[in-house]
C-alpha cells in the first residue's frame, strides 16, 4: 500500500487520517506504513464513520484505539492532530466544545494545528478544501460565528445528505427547520420535519 502524495490543502492535512501517515513517515516514496500508522489511520476513519452514523459508543472506542496507537510514539503533535480530527468531526455535527483533548496537548502542537484549533473555535481564518468533511466543517465554523446564510445551511444539508451522514444531517436539518419556523414558513418547516422523521425512523 503506497502512500499518496502530500496534499497541499492544510485543512485536508488536518482532517484526513492519511495525513498522520504522511506526517509520521516523511512521505517516503512507496514506503509501507508501520503497523501503528495503519492502525491509527483505520481507527480514525472508523471513528468518523461511526460517529456520523450516530453510533457514539463505537466511535469513541475507535478514537480511543487511534489515540493509543499515536500515543505509543510519544509524539504530542500526532496525538494533538488526532484530537483536532475528533473536534472537527463533532463540529461538523454542530457539537461544539473547547476541544479539551487538544488543549491538553497544545504544548506539543505545530503552528498548523494551533491555527486550525483557532479556526474551529471561530477565531481567525483557514483555507478549507473541497472535500465533503472540509466543506461541512467550514459551514459549521460559519454557523458558530453567526455568519451563515440560508444558502450555506442548505449546502451543508446537501453535503451531509449526499454522504449519508445521519448525525450531521439531522443537526443541519434541525437548524433549517428552526429558521423556517422562526420565519413563519410553516409549510417548509413541516416538510423538513417529515424529512427528519424519515431519517430518525
Amino acid at each position: 500500500m503506497a502512500l499518496p502524495a502530500r496534499r497541499r490543502d492544510p485543512l485536508a492535512l488536518i482532517l484526513a487520517a492519511w495525513s498522520i501517515l504522511l506526517l509520521a513517515s516523511g512521505c517516503g516514496g512507496g514506503q509501507q506504513p508501520l503497523d501503528w500508522q495503519s492502525n491509527a489511520a483505520q481507527a480514525l476513519q472508523s471513528f468518523q464513520r461511526h460517529y456520523f452514523a450516530g453510533d457514539t459508543a463505537t466511535a469513541e472506542a475507535e478514537f480511543k484505539a487511534a489515540r493509543s496507537e499515536l500515543a505509543s510514539t510519544g509524539r504530542a503533535d500526532l496525538v494533538a492532530r488526532a484530537e483536532l480530527v475528533r473536534c472537527a468531526v463533532r463540529a461538523a455535527s454542530l457539537e461544539f466544545d473547547d476541544c479539551p483533548g487538544f488543549e491538553a496537548l497544545r504544548y506539543g502542537a505545530r503552528a498548523e494545528e494551533l491555527a486550525y484549533a483557532d479556526y474551529l473555535a471561530g477565531k481567525g481564518s483557514y483555507r478549507s478544501g473541497n472535500e465533503p468533511l472540509s466543506r461541512l466543517v467550514n459551514a459549521a465554523v460559519q454557523f458558530r460565528r453567526g455568519g451563515i446564510d440560508p444558502a450555506g445551511i442548505g449546502a451543508a444539508v446537501e453535503v451531509a445528505s449526499e454522504q449519508g451522514w445521519r448525525r450531521p444531517l439531522l443537526a443541519w436539518l434541525g437548524v433549517q427547520e428552526k429558521r423556517a419556523s422562526d420565519a413563519g414558513d410553516s409549510e417548509t418547516a413541516a416538510r423538513i420535519r417529515r424529512r427528519i422523521e424519515l431519517i430518525s425512523g
